[in-house]
């Protein structure tokens, strides 16, 4: 798995096999390679990211995490 905090954006997390994902009580299994997840906390569909961080004006730095 890697996880990229892009410059002024969200987290892109890169996954290798089947993820389970559980939101408001509802279970969801994907097979999903690439998952953008909020960190500025504006977006309207948490946890995910919705573009929200450009109209806010969002700042940080770009970071990468990799794990094997």
């Amino acid at each position: 798995m890697k996880v990229k905090a892009l410059k002024n954006g969200p987290y892109i997390v890169e996954i290798k096999g089947k993820i389970k994902v559980i939101k408001g009580g509802k279970e969801e299994e994907m097979d999903a390679k690439v998952l953008a997840l909020c960190r500025c906390g504006h977006s309207n569909n948490k946890p995910f990211c919705d573009g929200s961080h450009a109209k806010v004006g969002f700042q940080a730095e770009e970071v990468e995490v990799e794990a094997e």
